[in-house]
């Protein structure tokens, strides 16, 4: 058994490295099967980064093709699930299906956003599979997508090509940290918005209990 999923891994990871020999198309294709459950070795963060190193010049073309990619993949593996989710959730632990689902009932949309934007092993596809599965706006869910994946692309892209070799050992050790703060930034951003929505509904009905 051991040994079948070794030639599966080396597999796909020829698969990975003849995929990067094609650039922007390449990256496009190992972002779209990473999102529709296909991951591939070394995964699309460290081609995006090798690609940037490589030729700096291009890395805003880079970032947009693994946009695309990732998001073009989590809109069909969203509209699989809208048909067939419950299957796909039965893969995730009842625990972790639960706390989903009152994160997306809580923040609606932006809970995917912030799934985007947090690094593995956050589980991203779950929320994906949740969100085709509670039927969220096609049009509100692919936004979202994109925005995060933006976020991550381009700083990857950036700090590979202004610091290297050097880039995925900054990512490792600073992402994590700048993920959960521009996560928390959102949240607040989200209680803020909707405290301050309460209390404009509610100034009208304090006015008029003074003129009784």
């Amino acid at each position: 058994m051991k040994s079948l999923i070794s030639k599966i891994l080396a597999g796909l990871g020829k698969v990975s490295q003849f995929l990067m020999a094609f650039g922007p198309f390449g990256l496009f294709a190992i972002a779209f099967l990473d999102s529709v459950m296909v991951p591939l070795p070394g995964g699309v963060d460290a081609v995006m980064m090798i690609l940037s190193a490589a030729r700096p010049a291009w890395m805003p073309i880079y970032a947009a093709s693994g946009v695309i990619g990732s998001t073009l993949g989590c809109m069909v593996l969203y509209f699989v699930s809208r048909r067939a989710g419950h299957r796909a959730l039965a893969r995730f632990s009842e625990a972790k299906q639960k706390r989903v689902k009152d994160l997306l009932d809580r923040y609606d949309v932006l809970a995917v956003l912030v799934a985007s934007l947090l690094p593995p092993p956050f589980p991203l596809k779950l929320f994906v599979v949740s969100a085709g599965v509670f039927r969220f706006k096609p049009w509100r869910f692919g936004i979202a997508i994109a925005a995060g994946r933006a976020f991550r692309y381009l700083l990857e892209g950036y700090l590979a090509v202004r610091y290297g070799d050097h880039a995925k050992e900054i990512l490792a050790h600073y992402y994590p940290a700048i993920g959960i703060g521009l996560a928390a930034l959102i949240v607040i951003a989200f209680v803020a918005k909707n405290l301050l929505a309460r209390t404009h509904d509610a100034e009208p009905v304090a006015l008029s209990d003074l003129d009784r």
